[in-house]
């Protein structure tokens, strides 16, 4: 396949209009029948009596894109997918903002469907990007991945 290496970083919070912008950039390609997406939003979860205000990403950028590159063509390879496009925050991502979007595109719903869900599953398991939690008290830790 030998596709090229994609860049899926973002400064920010990913924008609902860039969301549907992509989405609507399919409606002109007649040989797909179904689409998955995953977003991945910031919780204002309350970890010790502290609540969390943002998440800073950060990732080891080169390792990162090699990687995600490998996973892409395996998906490729596993599902008949018609197109693949993935999303990560860089930077301070605020509590109810969109991290991580994910949009995978086929002639069915199960190969779309499976292969967004092992994207997701991979990107959480396989990528050195980590994220530092910023309380409402300005401290900070590192997130654990779940």
């Amino acid at each position: 396949m030998n596709r090229k290496i994609k860049n899926i970083f973002t400064n920010g919070a990913i924008s609902p209009a860039f969301i549907a912008e992509s989405i609507a950039k399919h409606s002109s390609k007649k040989d797909i029948g179904a689409h998955s997406i995953f977003l991945g939003q910031i919780r204002e979860d309350i970890i010790e009596g502290k609540t969390v205000q943002a998440i800073d990403y950060t990732a080891y950028e080169d390792m990162v894109l090699e990687k995600m590159h490998e996973i892409r063509e395996e998906i490729f390879l596993k599902y008949d997918l018609t197109c693949m496009h993935i999303y990560h925050s860089l930077g301070i991502v605020k509590s109810g903002e969109i991290c991580l979007f994910v949009f995978t595109s086929s002639k069915h719903r199960i190969a779309a469907t499976e292969a967004c869900n092992e994207i997701v599953e991979r990107i959480k398991s396989e990528l050195q990007i980590w994220g530092r939690e910023i309380f409402n008290d300005e401290s900070h830790q590192w997130k654990v991945n779940k």
